[in-house]
């Protein structure tokens, strides 16, 4: 019968003829047959299955073989033994090598044929050993695949316990050697099904023995982290990905990024390999496992890696979003690497020339997922462009290709920046010392105390929260300057975008204290706010007059090192011409404090006898309020908090250093004061010290006036009115009264109501005909003099009052004339707290409101209660006192629900930033006695319909949103940035080093940015400065 199967496949007889003849031979095993002819038909079938020269050949070798191995099955047990198996597999059969495909077809066939057989077990064994030693000779795909078929069929083929580990390693390292040089489609389709088989049986073992999981994947790890530059690993490791559990991401990115061991490089080779493992067609969950170890590399700072990794493969990363298979993968890998690259444009300007061609490319494809892909991907371009702006030349093409997609709304794109930067990635990984403290949730920035240096901070971040202040200092062109203004501009540029949970602002402080500031010493934040805006305003204005004199200058002149010396009026401040930095159309040569801070006073003196008036206008940045009993009786009802009744007793207030002895009994003295004063009466509210404040007085005995039409001192009354209102209104509440009986200086610890929305009256200046007039020069009123006369208000006696009534309602008529009254609308915007019993110490800390909107402007909400008020209540309270407006029900309900209000307050505590309410800012006396609202700022508002800031938006003084980083700062936050995570990266090498030999216990509450040495003490509301123990606090 093999000598006429042998005939018919030589001979030359038709297709048809010799499947007929064929089918004869295949009948024919039912019939019986010696073991001589069986052997020779196996051995036939054999060669023309292994050397057959076509496929009609080997189809008839497999044909007859299965057929007589079935019927003739132990003539077959003897033919195909297991050392018939071994030859074939060590050295393959005739000329055909041992490691042909073909060869492994052949024997997975037999192994078929002989599955019941007793005589299978034994080739096994074999097969079980041989397989292990071929692998480890980097068979190519195709065997392998062949391979992995037979193996996945006959499961028992597969080594065992020690050998199946080093079965599954040697398989996996055989896969990094699958490359593929094919350019033709059916190629890349064979090699990618080649691949998946492989990693088909893989999976198989895994999940039938899960203990060769884990060292294979360290198999694969030691392979793409290989530093050898002559061997490069296949991406088609990547097909092994999809069968890891991913409820093992957690488990082993901790063993990788946690490992000693492993160098940085290697974790760079491996980094880079993985990225490279999105361009797998068939491979899923590699996006996954990419930002899982990016993710993990941040959390225990890793940072060099991170920016290494990602300038080199970002580009790469943004080619896979062109392939549909593997974009959606892509664009997860791309969104995390652009949107945790926060310190620096560097990685995002790489794929700015490409994202108009993708663009396009999405409109035209014709793919139904790509309108929705494209929706994804361009408010990931949004977001980057609000993070970088200041690049016109490179966003203004995007913007055109992409102003008709939906853009996500600003608090989404600062919620989606905040959580994904580098720093705000939580580390499960690590313990104890290796925690990094990222940013708040709040997304802002604190300030280091450097010890005692929370007046500083305190009054920092209440100028940092004045919108419009803060956009013009930004958009300020100061480069190549050296002074305080530009310290100050880089200072915010800071605080608005350094990656640093808080920020040392050693420079500034250095340059802007006071000489008369001992270093390392508690300070009044008041005196320093009025320094630095005294330094800002002289400063500009000297810069005014040298570029006056020389209009070619190009640079600005340092000033930073000394003190500017000249003193200039406000007229001679108008006829100046302004710096080329904040030259606009219609300037007026004010300079930025002015425009911001700066308010006119005019203080009218009418002597009784004569009735002849002398105003002398003064121009203020803040106004100090004293505290008088009988405060709120000058204003008249108010719509928030009745009015104090008087105590009796009026508290003498100073400011800077003035004595003013109190009436009454002596308090205690200051190392025995340890009670607050318990009333039953109500708090005064600011509305009441500004009224005040503004309240008429009487000038006679020691303090009376000089009358140049008489000719001598005079009983008087002198009256004061604001005549221009400044754009940002600060009030200093003076607290701290000098007892000069004992020697001591202590702090009026009142309760003061903040309304949060108040009115001020400001009268149109008048024309009266003056006896003596003059024009006061100084910025502020709040020099020794003027404190004490504006701030001190000296009561007529009640037997006088009646005596002098007529007169003073004539004089009043006469000294207001017609004048109009517009009451002016005010939002609070900051409030520094002042915690302690005493000026020489105590903790300063400050709250802001947190202004979401793109104009940086109050609530609808508020608008409606300014509107309805100064509608309706004009006939309920004096337009000529200021007075509190009451907050809009639907947000006085929102904030005592704890809704969305509850979070447009920030506490900003040194290093420390919370979200607050408003409701904390007005409870915080009730709560800690000794914290205390010491400097407010209050900002003017524009209301609809109303001219009340005389068209300073028109004139650009509310810039509509923040301006772009200029390239000087740009450059400076980067470095800064890139610094700070070379630090946190060596921090986190040191802790490392140290935690196996460390034996201390970590306190997860222990020291902090808040606790320096010589810190202002707890964090905000005044975390234990309600107590009453200050042996601790005495000194900060």
């Amino acid at each position: 019968m093999d000598k006429i199967l042998e005939g018919l496949v030589s001979s030359d007889h038709s297709v048809p003829v010799k499947r007929a003849i064929v089918k004869k031979v295949v009948e024919a095993a039912e019939k019986e047959v010696t073991e001589e002819q069986c052997h020779a038909l196996f051995t036939l079938t054999t060669r023309l299955i292994l050397l057959g020269e076509d496929a009609f050949q080997r189809q008839i070798g497999t044909q007859v073989l299965e057929a007589y191995a079935r019927y003739h099955r132990p003539e077959f047990e003897h033919f195909f033994t297991k050392d018939f198996a071994l030859t074939l597999l060590q050295q393959g059969y005739a000329h055909l090598d041992r490691k042909d495909p073909a060869v492994i077809d052949y024997i997975h066939c037999c192994l078929r044929l002989l599955i019941s057989c007793p005589s299978v077990l034994e080739i096994f064994g074999v097969i079980q050993v041989e397989v292990l030693r071929m692998v480890c000779e980097r068979p190519e795909p195709a065997l392998c695949a062949h391979l992995s078929s037979l193996l996945s069929d006959f499961v028992q083929c597969l080594p065992r316990d020690k050998s199946g580990v080093l079965f599954c390693q040697q398989l996996v390292r055989t896969i990094s050697y699958f490359h593929c040089f094919a350019s033709q489609e059916q190629e890349l389709r064979e090699y990618v099904g080649q691949v998946t088989k492989v990693s088909t049986l893989l999976q198989n073992i895994w999940k039938a023995d899960p203990a060769t999981l884990l060292p294979s994947l360290q198999e694969v790890f030691a392979i793409i982290s290989s530093t050898d530059s002559s061997f490069d690993p296949s991406i088609a490791l990547a097909s092994l990905v999809q069968h890891i559990p991913v409820q093992m991401i957690t488990v082993l990115i901790k063993s990788l990024t946690t490992d000693n061991n492993v160098k940085d490089a290697s974790m760079t080779k491996a980094l880079c390999r993985m990225i490279d493992w999105l361009s797998w067609p068939l491979a899923h969950h590699v996006d996954t496992w990419v930002i899982a170890l990016l993710k993990g590399l941040a959390a225990v700072q890793k940072f060099t890696i991170l920016i290494d990794v990602t300038l080199l493969k970002i580009e790469l990363v943004f080619s896979r979003l062109w392939y549909p298979i593997v974009r959606q993968g892509a664009l997860a890998v791309l969104s995390h690497m652009l949107l945790s690259f926060q310190h620096s444009p560097e990685a995002f300007h790489l794929v700015v020339p490409h994202v108009v061609h993708l663009v396009q490319s999405l409109r035209t494809d014709g793919l139904s997922t790509s309108k929705a892909f494209l929706l994804q991907f361009t408010e990931l371009i949004h977001c980057m462009m609000y993070q970088y702006s200041g690049f016109p030349d490179l966003y203004d093409h995007i913007l055109e290709a992409i102003k008709d997609l939906p853009k996500p709304e600003e608090e989404k794109i600062k919620l989606v920046l905040n959580q994904s930067a580098w720093t705000s990635q939580s580390n499960s990984f690590a313990s104890g010392p290796l925690k990094q403290l990222g940013k708040s949730e709040t997304g802002k920035t604190g300030l280091v105390n450097l010890g005692n240096t929370c007046f500083m901070n305190s009054i920092i971040q209440t100028l940092f929260m004045a919108t419009d202040f803060r956009r013009h200092v930004l958009s300020l062109h100061l480069n190549g300057s050296n002074t305080l203004m530009k310290k100050l501009q880089l200072l915010f540029a800071f605080l608005a975008h350094t990656q640093r949970a808080a920020f040392a602002p050693k420079t500034f402080l250095e340059v802007s204290r006071p000489p008369w500031f001992n270093a390392g010493s508690q300070q009044d934040c008041s005196e320093y706010l009025r320094f630095l805006l005294d330094r800002l305003h002289e400063e500009e204005k000297t810069i005014q007059v040298l570029e006056s004199v020389k209009p070619k200058m190009a640079s600005l002149v340092d000033t930073n090192g000394k003190e500017p010396t000249a003193q200039s009026s406000p007229e001679d401040a108008e006829e100046s011409s302004l710096t080329p930095a904040e030259m606009k159309p219609e300037d007026d040569g004010r300079t930025l404090t002015e425009k911001m801070f700066r308010g006119k006073l005019i203080t009218g003196i009418r002597c009784m006898q004569c009735n002849c008036i002398s105003e002398k206008g003064e121009p203020f940045t803040d106004l100090s309020l004293a505290f008088c009993p009988s405060a709120t009786s000058q204003g008249g009802p108010q719509p928030e908090g009745p009015s104090e009744e008087p105590k009796g007793l009026c508290q003498g207030s100073v400011n800077g250093g003035s004595e003013i002895s109190e009436p009454g009994p002596a308090p205690a003295p200051a190392s025995n004061i340890n009670d607050v004063p318990v009333t039953n009466e109500p708090p005064l509210s600011v509305p009441d010290l500004v009224n005040y404040f503004l309240a008429p007085e009487i000038l006679d005995e020691d303090n009376a006036y000089f009358c140049e039409k008489c000719s001598s001192l005079q009983r008087a009354e002198r009256t004061m009115k604001v005549v221009s209102a400044p754009e940002y209104l600060i009030l200093t509440l003076l607290r701290f009264s000098y007892d000069a009986k004992c020697h001591v200086r202590r702090k009026i610890l009142d309760n003061v109501t903040i309304p949060p929305l108040m009115r001020l009256p400001v009268h149109a200046p008048s024309m009266p005909t003056q006896c003596s007039s003059s024009s006061s020069s100084p910025l502020q009123v709040d020099s020794p003099e003027s404190s004490e006369n504006l701030a001190k208000k000296l009561k007529p006696s009640r037997k006088e009052e009646e005596e002098e009534e007529k007169e003073r309602i004539h004089g009043a008529e006469e000294m207001n004339g017609d004048d109009e009254i517009l009451s002016v609308p005010y939002v609070l915007s900051s409030v520094v707290m002042h915690s302690g019993i005493s000026s020489e110490s105590g903790h300063y800390y400050s709250y802001g409101r947190n202004i979401n909107g793109a104009d940086g402007t109050q609530h609808t909400a508020n608008h409606l209660a300014l509107n309805e008020d100064l509608g309706n209540g004009q006939g309920e309270c004096s337009l000529s006192t200021c007075s509190a407006l009451p907050i809009p029900p639907e947000q006085r309900d929102t904030v005592s629900n704890g809704g969305q209000e509850a979070r447009d307050w920030l506490l900003f505590n040194d290093s420390r930033v919370t979200f607050t309410s408003f409701q904390s800012v007005q409870n915080i006396t009730d709560r800690f006695p000794k914290d205390t609202a010491y400097v407010l700022m209050y900002r003017k508002q524009e209301l609809p319909g109303q001219n009340i800031n005389r068209g300073l938006v028109a004139k650009g003084m509310r810039p509509s949103a923040e301006p772009p980083l200029q390239k000087e700062l740009l450059d400076a936050i980067i470095k800064d940035n890139k610094l700070y995570l070379q630090e946190q990266e060596l921090n986190a090498r040191t802790h490392a080093l140290q935690a196996p030999s460390s034996s201390s216990s970590f306190r997860p509450n222990g020291s902090d940015d808040n606790n320096p040495p010589g810190s202002c003490g707890p964090s905000g509301g005044g975390g234990g400065g309600g107590g009453f123990n200050t042996i601790s606090r005495l000194v900060f």
